[in-house]
């Protein structure tokens, strides 16, 4: 009998660890997405895309709610799939070469020799949500990689409040691409009026 009595308690804490284990929500994962729009065909202009920077606050795989005042909240379990800066990166590509009808993109940083005509890069200051909108504001430029030369440098103020009215964890990445697809189009009009088409 002495020697069952560590047994019993060994299979009793394991059971009790299995049991924890097993109430644990699984964690949720999401992704930005471009938007849906016509395949590019063309390969003129080339962009470059990048360096995207984004605050050290939102530099966590962790989805970050505006919370009262200056109270920021972290999800527990809403995370991103890749990191945000090169989601970011990834979708202003792909929304720029629908917008811009090119397949010419590439992200920065790229080859010496293969410059792209036009370069792009955002600093994005702050993309939060609360419960019933999103804001995205960045300070963005779109240059001539070859010469250096500044095209435009602009600041970006935008919202989007879901046809709902109120934002769930579920909504955030679909409203952050959509503030992302606006910002795409005002970029994508500067390069048009620089002679981008």
């Amino acid at each position: 009998m002495k020697h069952r009595r560590p047994y019993n308690a060994w299979i009793v804490a394991l059971v009790l660890v299995l049991a924890g284990c097993g109430s644990t929500p699984s964690n949720n994962y999401y992704v930005l997405t471009a938007h849906e729009g016509a395949s590019a065909e063309g390969q003129t202009p080339s962009l470059g895309i990048g360096p995207i920077r984004i605050p050290e606050y939102l530099n966590r795989t962790a989805l970050v709610y505006r919370r009262e005042g200056n109270r920021l909240q972290i999800a527990e379990y809403e995370r991103w799939a890749e990191p945000l800066e090169e989601g970011i990166g990834r979708v202003l590509g792909l929304n720029l070469a629908g917008l811009l009808d090119t397949e010419n993109v590439r992200p920065f940083p790229w080859h010496p020799d293969r410059t792209p005509d036009f370069g792009i890069t955002v600093n994005l200051l702050a993309l939060d949500a609360d419960e019933g909108r999103a804001v995205l504001e960045a300070e963005w430029l779109v240059y001539r990689p070859a010469t250096s030369t500044a095209v435009s440098r602009r600041m970006a103020r935008l919202a989007y409040t879901p046809p709902g009215g109120k934002l769930e964890p579920e909504d955030l990445a679909a409203a952050y691409s959509e503030l992302l697809y606006r910002l795409s189009e005002e970029i994508s009009e500067v390069i048009r009026s620089a002679g981008g088409t």
